[in-house]
């Protein structure tokens, strides 16, 4: 049985990320690309869909302390037995463009039996390979697993040994010895590679994952967990497209035992927009600027085929299957690959674009013969789609309809053709903009904000409302502190925020997503009140519910989806980048607020401070 989804750390080289429990089995990996299929699916199954365990085998064993080396994704585990005391390190080596993990295991005092179990299975947990033992060039061996146009060689220190099917045995480790063992993905068709230098692999990591960080400098009360969340994000991005996946994984249920079971491997272009938002006000222009190639070039082409999502590179054939052989976590089904999202009209996903290329304008980046014209193409396509219906922002699989926050981000998209024209002196048809921002405005405030209830609403003619309704002020479409928005406020505390003052997407009990009613509070969502509180000088509501939701970020700082606060757990896929961008977000907010009074004047979103490096 897999391991509750807070119990798991991420190790990632940028192309891939694996989920290594406290339990010391990774039980989940997907070789050579974040949306391969996996080799470790234990996650999703059984012990027998593959994972690979590596800790002690005294009953008594416990885990002291589990954390990631300084700002890294070294993960680092200290085990303690009655007989001694055990240190496993676990890393993704970064920059040599091995697809590998390396376990180390150290003595640290006594002795102490390691026991391990490596059972690989391609296909998601559905080919058995072919496995066999080599001889090395300097006399020692490997264990070789080919499964047609995948393989995998394990080397190293006290290799297990072949029983039914996988692979197992264990070892003795005093106090200062050291064994290591590297397992690396490949092409079946090429050659075995050769060894790692691990040690060199493990300093090359850190100083990698340290130099990254170190140019995050920002003080403060978040500081750290601020820091984590855009590691996070740098974790789950391509080194080489720049494209960044919602999460690393696939299925983890929203609901437990129920269907709302998603993957989540794929590059949103609104994540990867709010992505661009987090990394610019943080000093990372040359990140912004490589996510902005790669929406560039993922929505190249004619706007009429632009979608919702694409995959690490590019692709847009995302099509939804099914592994009926896995029986889900926790008996969640279906176990689904590819997402059939991809095929929805969402409204919003223009809006969204570009609002993070205003932002990479006011940062001082520069519009080329490729980005500007693409954007004014697709201004063209929200025009020409101005009275369409969609799916909205939570990819509702019911009917299409009228979404207030899908509006409103089709404003924004106006509104920031406008203010390319009239700021930075590009080009395009700036009156004909202006029209139809004004014409979205007065339709929005007429069929979007029922006066009778004082509340923006989810839907047009609706009375229910919806956690994107937060959004609004952010993009500057009302202030934070209007009347219709603090009314609006007024109607989702009553409506949709829990007794822990954490905030549901909308009422899955209407229906209006097309499935089964449940699901729990949306971190996300939560991280949005945080900021609508701290931007109208609610300031103690907003640290104590950023007080909470930090509270629910795991022993290495990762957070999920979702929390169901009534189990104490996360639920949804994991990490997840939407919560982590929010966190920021969330932060930055409470940072940039902490002297604001319900008297001040508001705080314009569009001219919030932007740290480039010089």
């Amino acid at each position: 049985m897999a391991s509750r989804i807070e119990d798991y750390a991420l190790l990632s080289d940028l192309h891939t990320g694996a989920l290594v429990g406290r339990d010391g089995s990774i039980d989940w990996l997907c070789f050579p690309r974040f949306d391969s299929p996996a080799v470790f699916t234990a996650l999703l199954g059984t012990s027998d869909h593959g994972r690979w365990l590596m800790a002690p085998t005294h009953p008594e064993a416990a885990v002291a302390k589990r954390s990631y080396r300084g700002r890294t994704f070294v993960l680092e585990t200290l085990w303690e037995t009655p007989e001694g005391t055990a240190r496993i390190t676990d890393f993704m080596p970064v920059g040599d463009r091995r697809a590998s993990i390396v376990r180390r295991i150290d003595g640290v005092s006594g002795r102490v039996e390691i026991g391990q179990k490596i059972t690989v299975r391609p296909g998601y947990g559905k080919v058995l390979p072919w496995v066999r033992r080599i001889d090395e060039a300097d006399g020692s061996e490997a264990i070789v697993a080919v499964a047609g146009p995948d393989a995998l060689v394990l080397r190293g220190d006290e290799l297990p040994h072949a029983v039914d099917h996988q692979h197992s045995g264990t070892f003795l480790i005093a106090a200062g010895e050291r064994v290591e063992q590297e397992l690396m993905w490949y092409p079946s068709h090429r050659p075995v590679p050769t060894p790692i230098d691990t040690e060199r692999a493990l300093v090359e990591t850190v100083n990698y994952w340290d130099k990254w960080a170190a140019r995050y400098n920002q003080n403060g009360k978040y500081s750290v967990i601020v820091e984590r969340s855009l590691l996070v994000l740098r974790a789950l991005t391509h080194e080489d497209t720049g494209g960044i996946v919602a999460a690393p994984t696939t299925s983890l249920p929203e609901d437990f035992g129920g269907a709302r079971n998603w993957d989540y491997r794929f590059c949103w272009l609104r994540d990867a927009a709010l992505t661009l938002e987090a990394m610019l006000t943080h000093g990372y222009a040359e990140e912004a600027l490589k996510w902005r190639d790669w929406l560039l070039r993922a929505v190249a082409g004619d706007p009429e085929d632009l979608q919702i999502m694409y995959g690490l590179g590019g692709e847009r054939d995302l099509t939804e299957g099914e592994l009926s052989h896995l029986p889900g976590y926790e008996g969640a089904l279906p176990v689904r690959i590819g997402n059939g999202a991809v095929g929805q009209y969402q409204a919003d996903v223009v809006g969204e674009v570009l609002v993070a290329l205003e932002k990479l304008r006011l940062a001082g980046g520069h519009e080329d013969h490729f980005s500007w014209p693409l954007q004014q193409a697709m201004l063209g396509f929200v025009e020409k789609h101005l009275n369409a219906k969609d799916h909205g922002i939570w990819e509702m699989r019911g009917d299409q309809l009228h979404f207030t926050h899908s509006r409103v981000m089709m404003w924004s998209a106006f509104d920031c053709g406008v203010r390319a024209v009239r700021d930075h002196g590009l080009s395009g048809p700036v009156e004909r903009w202006e029209e139809l921002r004004s014409q979205l405005h007065a339709e929005i405030m007429e069929f979007g904000f029922n006066k009778e209830l004082n509340t923006f609403t989810q839907t047009y003619g609706g009375t229910a409302t919806d956690a994107s309704l937060l959004v609004l002020p952010q993009v500057g479409f009302v202030s934070y502190s209007s009347p219709e928005m603090l009314g609006t406020v007024d109607a989702l505390e009553a409506e949709l925020v829990d007794a822990h003052g954490l905030i549901l997407r909308y009422r899955t009990e209407t229906g209006l997503d097309g499935l089964a009613p449940g699901e729990h509070p949306f971190l996300a969502c939560s991280f949005w009140l945080v900021e609508q509180y701290a931007h109208t000088g609610r300031r103690k509501d907003a640290v104590k519910l950023m007080d909470t939701l930090v509270g629910l970020a795991n022993d290495v700082g990762l957070l999920s989806e979702e929390y169901d606060m009534g189990q104490g757990r996360m639920a949804g896929n994991f990490p997840q980048a939407f919560s982590h961008l929010a966190l920021v977000r969330a932060a930055d907010a409470l940072h940039g607020t902490e002297h604001l009074s319900l008297s001040d004047e508001p705080i314009d979103t569009h001219t919030m401070p932007i740290v480039v490096p010089s």
